[in-house]
């Protein structure tokens, strides 16, 4: 991500780290699970009707958790207007915000329980850096900038405010443009 930051910086483009305290104390996966829970449950259950054999790891824990209480869905939509609410001053004096695809390097295919700075952590941990504006309806884009030392793609998200989709891209044009993974395309 600092990689990035660089080449914007270098394009030209004001850049300045920035810490944003309401996105750092809010579990947005948490968030998203209790609304993604209760909203989705139904038609999980209807499209799975005799497949529940086959259903992906994320489908089943939806189908295998119990209703998120009313009280705790109600906390978590207000969970989601202040987390919106946060980023209402941001976007007033930034146009876009750079932040991580997933919270820690690639990994390989078929993704397991991870142990992150001693802590287990489940396989969805990889959402917490998208899963805010997921819950926000703004607008994100990720793209690949550069490869780990293990040849596993490393990405930056780019943010802008509602309704500023054209933002969006003319930062990810710019850093298509002077990315070191430009040119990389998967083996045939």
């Amino acid at each position: 991500m600092k990689a990035a930051a660089q080449a914007l910086s270098n394009a030209g483009c004001p850049v300045e780290e920035v810490r944003l305290p309401e996105l750092e104390q809010t579990d947005a996966n948490s968030v998203l699970w209790q609304l993604q829970q209760m909203e989705a449950r139904p038609e999980f259950e209807k499209v799975t009707a005799g497949h529940e054999a086959q259903i992906f790891r994320h489908a089943r824990l939806i189908l295998d958790t119990p209703d998120t209480p009313i009280a705790d869905f109600v906390a978590a939509e207000q969970a989601v207007e202040h987390l919106r609410d946060s980023f209402v001053d941001y976007f007033q004096r930034c146009d876009a915000l750079l932040c991580p695809v997933t919270p820690f390097p690639a990994t390989r295919h078929g993704l397991a329980d991870l142990v992150i700075d001693g802590k287990t952590v489940s396989p969805f941990h990889v959402m917490s850096a998208t899963s805010p504006f997921s819950l926000t309806g703004m607008p994100a884009l990720s793209m690949r900038f550069g490869t780990s030392h293990d040849g596993l793609p490393i990405g930056v998200q780019i943010v802008s405010s509602w309704l500023a989709e054209s933002t969006v891209l003319k930062v990810a044009s710019l850093l298509e443009g002077v990315s070191p993974a430009r040119n990389i395309h998967p083996a045939v």
